[in-house]
């Protein structure tokens, strides 16, 4: 039996032209992650991680825990699979075209206009995005140029499968990703529908353990989901 660790990033820069960065708290979250699993004397046969910067940072920093632990870590390889839709092409070209055609919407989006500068932004911008992921897995809302729901889950569920199937007994995987993949691998295993996906990725914690157990060829089932051992309660974060 072998187990997969999924680890969602810690907390980025949301709302900020350099989004793809950890904050200072998201970079806390991923040191004490690893100090956490260090102190545990976890140990890891490889790791993975996406290739967007919050994932290879937290990844890192893990990692930096263990060595100052002076325990060894495995350097960590990228694989885009693992990487987060893009919120940043679904926002910018799809939004648009969801909005001139359903009025709803426009409100929604006029709303958050509104309210960005604003202590309330976080509010307003989840009623907005919500509604439109909402559209955008259900396949009925897209735009030239933007991956659509199906690319997305075809990508990442293809990234499962190819650490599921490297070789190897009683393996150890840590990889480091995203709310969307984490959410879309766990839908998948436990055969939800493509909207669960959506649910379950406004739950999911920054730097939180998401663990699979594991064999050969393929049979796998879902043995903790969005953990944060590590991080006090006012640490917890979303977004």
């Amino acid at each position: 039996m072998s187990r997969l660790t999924l680890v969602r990033h810690g907390q980025a820069r949301a709302f900020s032209p350099d989004s793809d960065r950890l904050s200072e708290a998201g970079e806390s979250q991923a040191r004490k992650l690893g100090a956490h699993w260090a102190a545990l004397g976890v140990r890891w046969s490889e790791v993975c991680c996406g290739t967007l910067r919050r994932q290879r940072q937290t990844a890192e920093l893990i990692g930096e825990s263990y060595r100052k632990a002076g325990l060894a870590y495995p350097a960590p390889r990228t694989d885009f699979r693992w990487n987060e839709y893009d919120s940043g092409g679904v926002l910018s070209r799809v939004a648009p075209v969801l909005a001139a055609r359903e009025p709803e919407f426009a409100a929604l989006e006029a709303e958050f206009q509104r309210y960005r500068d604003t202590p309330e932004a976080n509010r307003h911008f989840q009623r907005m995005f919500e509604h439109l992921t909402r559209m955008w897995i259900a396949g009925e809302v897209d735009a030239p140029g933007v991956e659509n729901w199906l690319s997305f889950q075809t990508r990442v569920i293809e990234g499962l499968r190819h650490v599921l199937g490297e070789p190897g007994e009683r393996r150890n995987v840590l990889v480091v990703s995203s709310g969307g993949p984490i959410a879309t691998v766990v839908q998948t295993v436990v055969m939800a529908p493509s909207a669960m996906a959506l649910e379950l990725n406004w739950r999911i914690r920054n730097s939180s353990v998401t663990e699979f157990l594991f064999t050969r060829p393929g049979r796998v089932t879902l043995d903790l989901f969005n953990a944060t051992p590590h991080l006090a309660a006012e640490e917890i974060t979303y977004r």
